[in-house]
């Protein structure tokens, strides 16, 4: 469990205390609409009406008492970058700001940040990714070049194991686990042989995993 700051409850800094609570977190969320701040009062842990452009706000707050800090200010980049340099120089532990372009990125790290978020871009590049490949029921990015996909088991696969297939040297992928049922089990025995009915989860170069998926 760790402590969260939330400051800025726009729909995303809201959706972010909300998952963040059902995750067992402590939640605290800060905003200047007394209405937002009310509306997660029931969900989150502790709630704050202020504005964190005001030192003495954050002062008042235990910045150093959170393990995290996320700036979620929306369209005003001038008050997510005050209130990104009055955490950093209040003794947070990490900040985490919310950008929009690449230039705003620069300055917030510059100014305190730790580490910058763009949501509307990565859930972006996440249902591109998702959709432009087949069959694809989850995806999740490791990193701009590799991914994890999950994938209904291709019927030329059924019945067959990853030895036998020889996944890895004619796909250049690695099938890392197998689900069925929303649970996940690990993929250690290549002699286990596929079910048509379970999911598989594989990793590797998202141009790679395209490409396999459109052959297959």
């Amino acid at each position: 469990m760790k402590s969260i700051l939330i400051i800025g409850i726009g729909r995303f800094g809201k959706h972010l205390a909300t998952y963040f609570s059902e995750l067992g977190n402590e939640v605290m969320v800060v905003d200047q609409d007394e209405a937002s701040v009310e509306d997660l009062a029931s969900v989150v842990t502790t709630t704050h009406v202020g504005d964190c452009k005001d030192e003495e706000v954050i002062k008042m707050l235990g910045i150093n008492n959170f393990d995290l800090c996320f700036v979620c200010i929306g369209d005003d980049f001038q008050s997510s970058l005050e209130v990104t340099s009055l955490l950093r120089e209040n003794g947070a532990k990490y900040v985490i700001s919310k950008a929009e372009r690449d230039v705003h990125a620069k300055f917030l790290l510059r100014n305190g940040a730790d580490e910058v978020i763009y949501p509307e871009r990565d859930m972006a590049r996440k249902t591109s990714r998702r959709f432009s490949a087949r069959n694809v029921f989850d995806y999740m990015e490791i990193t701009p070049e590799y991914a994890v996909f999950e994938i209904p088991t291709p019927a030329s696969w059924v019945g067959k194991s990853p030895s036998e297939l020889a996944i890895r040297a004619r796909y250049d992928i690695n099938i890392v686990a197998t689900k069925e049922d929303n649970r996940v089990t690990p993929l250690t025995n290549p002699s286990r042989l596929f079910r048509q009915e379970e999911h598989l989860l594989v990793i590797g170069l998202q141009k790679d995993l395209i490409r396999t998926l459109d052959r297959l």
